[in-house]
């Protein structure tokens, strides 16, 4: 089956040209019935995907990877879409026992002394924690953008994730950041307020800040290592199918 699903990466390639995210999450749902899932960490992106998902009721899965180290306007923005489209977002979190063992082996803060140990706990924190939500789906749908890094510039709307034996969608791939604000407030989803404060990628409060003007779209993250190694596992595992 899983090769199956490779090849199916493909075939989803050519069936969604020219369909607009409504309409391919339609097909989606027809053809995977209850295994298409959508991770979200409320970020626009994510926002503008999960309104497309909830205001038109398909049954798609929703769930967020809460890392217990969120920023506190993160939580409110979940609460907020929880209360607006009248749903329960389902967390994942770490496994205690891991985690506990990494912070006394650690300590809490060490992911600021090596890349390793930063993404030591990006795995347990996250990665990990997605393989979980991830099973048992078939299509993983996702915020990611085109713009928001020069690793992400040669993604396809549709790619297959070896490591999680997933197809991802990524319906935005090739928005604009200000089509995706304007979507935003023409259909008065909530959004994380971090956002107008110059936060654009957001993730744990210890590893984000604020970017200055002209700055790289991820340079908020984990902005005291190397450019070139700013990911944290999640998406490291697509592989471009040839057309």
């Amino acid at each position: 089956m899983k090769h199956t699903l490779k090849d199916l990466t493909k075939k989803l390639l050519h069936q969604t040209t020219g369909l607009n995210v409504r309409d391919t999450l339609a097909l989606l749902v027809e053809q995977f019935r209850g295994k298409v899932t959508f991770s979200t960490s409320f970020s626009f992106e994510d926002q503008a995907i999960a309104h497309d998902i909830l205001s038109n009721h398909f049954p798609i899965s929703i769930f967020t990877l809460d890392t217990g180290r969120l920023f506190a306007e993160t939580y409110s923005v979940w609460s907020s879409t929880n209360e607006k489209y009248q749903t329960h977002i389902k967390a994942y979190y770490p496994n205690q026992d891991k985690l506990q063992e990494f912070i006394e082996a650690k300590g809490p803060n060490s992911f600021y002394e090596s890349v390793e140990n930063r993404k030591g706990c990006c795995y347990i924190r996250k990665v990990e924690p997605l393989k979980r939500a991830l099973a048992e789906n078939e299509i993983w749908i996702t915020g990611l953008r085109a713009e928001h890094s020069p690793e992400r510039h040669d993604l396809q709307l549709f790619e297959w994730d070896e490591g999680n034996q997933i197809i991802k969608y990524n319906p935005l791939l090739h928005w604009t950041t200000e089509e995706v604000q304007k979507y935003i407030n023409e259909n008065n989803i909530p959004y994380n307020p971090l956002h107008d404060r110059g936060f654009v990628s957001i993730g744990c409060a210890p590893c984000t800040r604020a970017i200055r003007p002209g700055d790289d779209f991820r340079a908020g993250r984990w902005w005291w290592e190397d450019s070139s190694k700013k990911e944290c596992g999640l998406h490291e595992n697509s592989i471009t199918i040839e057309h």
